[in-house]
């Protein structure tokens, strides 16, 4: 596979690049590979180049500040993004997307996430789109297309086979040439194809027995060699080890800077004959190509001279939050809601979880709970609202009633700098640090202000961070020490739970003085300057039982009950791996006794990964919301009230854990072998003989459909169907390919294609899908290529990998 054909536009890039390139002597070079802080790299002003500036993604751009008081268009879920089943709207995110990077002053997204959902317990699931490689890289190509439409590249990642988080930075995962390239190398493969990123990420993790980081094979001989891919390859952050090891394994960019494995030892390495400098030169080739593709190379036309139309983020997220709903159990025509009263439970009702844990955090300006939606959208004086019970099992960062700033001081204990915090995390990495601070001036920083409770009762008040605090709550001193960290883990600042240290007696409404100090150090050895610490809360905890209570009178003397269920930042993010797949908390008991007590009780199930539903047959409908951003709460208000359709289908296998055919994402003396092969999500479950809860594929819509025909050939299949219902609707039609006599080495069946379809009462309507040569072949281990694999199939098209209705035999 070879990359695009050049144009004359690019060919002229390619001059400039050049000519840039020729006027860099070897410490210049080895300088722009190591990065200058945590986001940049550094600018080169003898040949025209800007700082080059990347920040993370996927649901929406931080910037170079990891804080509150800079905020940013919060999207759903990728997840939720898959759940849509439409590549078209993905596209449309990453215009959005490409609008607030410009917005920010950011050149490169480090994003879109596209490892598989290879078991439901790891941790960054949410994070990622699908169990199926296709299906990702469907999505995952219009993201790509999207966010360099307007002009800003992406870094598609984590290449390769990061899909769990356990002991990620070492983990050596050992994987088959052949699921290597029909699972997990896949989605790269088609976004490399299809969309041709300008940048990807090497992954922490080994393969097969070497880093990612140093992978020679996969870097240069795969993603370059056979794909054609042109962009640079950036490590994920600190994931860089060897000098030599990195620039002969095609790794382009070591981040953060300075102080990497590049720069002046990668100048030295040349000098001593251990590094070729044409080696440094074609790093340092795409390097320029990508900023030169940016914009911010003297001499080059971007590649985008006239942007898209604007985008309203609100409106855009709002879409993709209610198309992503997948309404998985509908009983009695439960939704949409009838007139009548209703009851809302939960605490993520009220304080809503809309995004995951981690990297992928960003503050958006403005959060709709579903407390709010519904309130907006029901008539006044029909609902009311009960917690239930709070899956909480921690503190949260102080937010709701808080308002604090952060006073930066010397060691003389003069103010250098003050910004605000608003929601009492402070996260400032390299140089993004207050007006008139520089980490050789700044000796500690004070979270000050206001707490005005909205209960009355015994407030808990925690700090998340490492290092030597002084807290004060009221004029007392509750901590005043230094707080280690649990594990030997350089995230444990980052992703580490919160420790209470203080309780106090608090009245609704009395404002009370908060103060958090912390003294600053930071090792000398470390490769990037971080101050990262929080001031963390916890209302009064009631008795749960009594709150159960409270919820079953509420949802007794209403007409329809919903029940939010959710999980917490300790059970979906970043920096460690589920070990069950359970709701926290009371979760389970308040669903039981709810529906015990209302017959119609609908659940919303707010989580990225799959979670296990115990009462899933004894509620009345069951509505998954993932992590559903910003507007999620308005979202869900649309859906709940008929004004939209829930538009979602499953990306992934949801069951139980006992049941789940994949379920090992801890390592053995530092190696994961990956033994269940090829057959991971559907494959997996349809292979051991066992029936999910839910399969991959399914979600129900507010009508009825009728397939009626289909025709296939080798190249596409062509199925029409009908609404049958009484109101419009959208339906997602998926082929699957089969052999028609099963080989027990390959998996029974794969989605070959999805198509969606939208059609009034009544109305039929005929779609076209194509079918790609893939479908039709496997990797070769012995030929080291993929082999057509002519004979007779089965081609099905419906509406998920168990509610297949119609088929149609082939032969190829």
């Amino acid at each position: 596979m070879a990359g695009p054909q050049p144009t004359p536009a690019d060919t002229a890039r390619e001059a400039v690049v050049e000519a840039a390139l020729g006027k860099l002597d070897l410490d210049a070079k080895a300088r722009l590979l190591a990065g200058q802080d945590m986001w940049t790299l550094p600018a080169l002003p003898q040949i025209g180049l800007d700082s080059l500036v990347m920040s993370d993604g996927p649901i929406g751009v931080r910037g170079v500040r990891w804080s509150a008081d800079d905020p940013s268009v919060a999207l759903p879920s990728p997840t939720a993004l898959a759940a849509t089943w439409d590549p078209e709207l993905a596209r449309r995110a990453g215009v959005l997307l490409a609008q607030e990077a410009r917005r920010k002053g950011v050149h490169v997204l480090l994003a879109p996430t596209v490892n598989l959902h290879r078991s439901p317990l790891g941790g960054r699931h949410f994070e990622c789109y699908s169990e199926d490689p296709y299906l990702t890289g469907a999505l995952g190509t219009g993201y790509v297309t999207g966010v360099q439409s307007g002009g800003v590249g992406t870094t598609v990642k984590h290449f390769v086979a990061n899909d769990a988080e356990t002991d990620r930075l070492t983990v050596d995962n050992l994987i088959s040439a052949r699921a290597l390239r029909e699972l997990y190398l896949a989605p790269f493969e088609t976004i490399v194809e299809n969309a041709h990123p300008w940048g990807i990420m090497t992954a922490y993790n080994s393969v097969n027995g070497t880093t990612m980081t140093e992978h020679h094979y996969l870097v240069n001989e795969v993603l370059r060699g056979e794909w054609g891919f042109d962009g640079f390859n950036v490590s994920d952050w600190t994931a860089a080890r060897d000098t030599v090891g990195a620039i002969d394994g095609g790794l382009d960019v070591a981040m953060p800077g300075p102080r990497t494995v590049y720069g002046d030892a990668l100048a030295q390495a040349v000098r001593d004959g251990k590094v070729a400098e044409a080696t440094v030169d074609a790093a340092v080739r795409r390097v320029l190509r990508l900023a030169a593709r940016v914009g911010i190379l003297e001499g080059a036309e971007p590649v985008v001279t006239e942007l898209p139309e604007t985008v309203d983020g609100t409106e855009l997220a709002r879409e993709i939050a209610r198309r992503s709903f997948v309404l998985v159990r509908n009983e009695r025509g439960a939704l949409p809601l009838k007139a009548g009263t209703v009851a809302l439970i939960g605490a993520a009702a009220r304080d809503a979880r809309i995004l995951g844990g981690g990297s992928a955090t960003v503050f958006p300006a403005r959060i709709v709970s579903p407390l709010d939606g519904l309130t907006a959208a029901l008539p006044e004086g029909t609902l009311t609202y009960a917690v239930g019970a709070d899956p909480a099992t921690e503190l949260a960062v102080a937010d709701q009633g808080f308002g604090l700033r952060a006073v930066c001081r010397d060691v003389a204990g003069q103010v250098i700098g003050t910004r605000s915090a608003p929601n009492g995390l402070i996260q400032w990495m390299g140089s993004d640090l207050p007006e008139g601070v520089t980490h050789d001036t700044l000796h500690t920083v004070e979270l000050t202000g206001t707490f005005t409770p909205r209960v009355t009762g015994p407030h808990t008040i925690g700090i998340k961070g490492m290092g030597a605090f002084t807290l004060t709550v009221d004029g007392a001193t509750y901590f005043d020490d230094v707080q280690r960290p649990d594990k030997d883990d350089p995230f444990e600042a980052f992703f580490g739970a919160p420790v209470p240290r203080a309780q106090a007696e608090l009245t609704a409404g009395e404002p009370v003085d908060v103060s958090l100090t912390y003294v600053v150090q930071l090792p000398e050895d470390i490769p990037m300057k971080v101050v990262t610490f929080a001031l963390a809360h916890a209302e009064p905890q009631r008795d749960p039982d009594e709150l159960i209570a409270e919820a079953v009178e509420v949802a007794r003397a209403a007409d329809t009950a919903v029940v939010m269920v959710a999980t917490t930042d300790r059970v979906e993010s970043e920096g460690f791996d589920r070990t069950d797949l359970r709701l926290p908390g009371r979760q389970d008991d308040l669903v039981r006794v709810v529906a015990a007590a209302n017959p119609n009780t609908v659940v919303v199930v707010n989580s990225g990964s799959p979670v296990e539903l115990p009462w899933r047959e004894d509620v009345a409908a069951v509505l998954l919301s993932w992590f559903p951003g910003q507007e999620g709460g308005a979202a869900l208000a649309d859906v709940l009230t008929g004004a939209h359709e829930p538009g979602g289908r499953l990306p992934t296998t949801w069951g139980s854990l006992a049941d789940a055919p994949v379920t090992q994402v801890v390592p053995t003396d530092g190696e994961l072998p990956y033994g269940e092969d090829l057959f991971i999500g559907y494959r997996a479950w349809e292979k051991v003989g066992r029936t999910p809860s839910y399969p991959f594929g399914h979600g129900l819509g507010y009508t009825e459909w009728t397939y009626e025909s289909l025709d296939a050939d080798g190249t596409t299949a062509r199925i029409r169907l009908r609404n049958t219902g009484e109101r419009p609707g959208r339906e997602v039609v998926q082929v699957y390919v089969s052999q028609a006599e099963p080989d027990p080495g390959r998996p029974a069946r794969r989605l070959a294609g999805f198509v969606s379809a939208a059609a009034g009462p009544g109305e039929s309507v005929e779609v076209t899908v194509a079918l790609p040569r893939r479908a039709f072949e496997i990797w070769d281990e012995e030929a080291n290529a993929w082999a057509f694999v002519k004979g007779s199939y089965e081609i099905t098209a419906g509406r998920s990998i168990a509610d297949r209705r119609l088929t149609a035999p082939i032969n190829v």
